[in-house]
């Protein structure tokens, strides 16, 4: 597991099994979500950035890692902010909300896989939007080859990765996976989202 995620997660107050914690070590206080000081106006509102960045269409993917020592099960999130990095090594980045209850147990796995997902499988992107559900309750999936992270069946593609780096980004943190193996069906259109909604190609 990256260092950076192992002083992520001691910053946090969140247990990790990658590094025995020393016994007179505190958790720090959870890091402030602000990035605008509370006598500073933001540039642009909130319902004002996400209108005007509606207008930019992306795939959706399901992040998932396996379960961690003690717990019941998989962790998985719906994920619109997934992009590739770079190819000399093999990266991909994706965005998580730092409050975000799924980010810690993909932390502590120190790996994920990235399923892409198609163009008829909106209701899955649905079920792994929620929180607090057993997301994968119905949902056919196998170990990814390295990492053993989800790989859910019926995906275009597949991307297995392990943690390289993480960065703050404001509200949010930029996850950069090192990529371990990956493959595609070759077939099928993507899921897009556009304004709020799902879409497809059409000709």
């Amino acid at each position: 597991m990256a260092a950076t995620v192992v002083r992520y997660l001691r910053s946090v107050g969140s247990p990790t099994s990658a590094a025995p914690e020393p016994e007179t070590v505190e958790a720090l206080p959870r890091p402030d979500l602000r990035a605008v000081g509370e006598d500073e106006r933001a540039p642009v509102s909130a319902a004002e950035f996400r209108a005007v960045l509606g207008n930019f269409a992306s795939g959706i993917t399901v992040i998932t890692a396996p379960p961690g020592e003690g717990e019941d099960g998989p962790a998985g999130f719906a994920c619109q902010s997934f992009a590739s990095l770079s190819l000399d090594p093999p990266l991909v980045t994706f965005m998580v909300a730092r409050t975000s209850t799924t980010w810690p147990r993909i932390a502590r796995a120190g790996v994920f896989c990235v399923n892409i997902l198609g163009a008829e499988q909106g209701g899955l992107c649905r079920s792994f939007a929620v929180s607090g559900a057993d997301k994968f309750a119905g949902v056919a999936h196998r170990p990814a080859p390295v990492t053993g992270s989800p790989q859910l069946d019926a995906v275009p593609a597949w991307i297995d990765c392990r943690i390289h780096a993480v960065h703050t980004g404001g509200d949010h943190l930029i996850v950069v996976g090192r990529v371990e193996a990956m493959g595609a069906a070759g077939e099928g259109e993507p899921l897009l989202f556009h304004k709020g909604r799902f879409g497809r190609f059409t000709d």
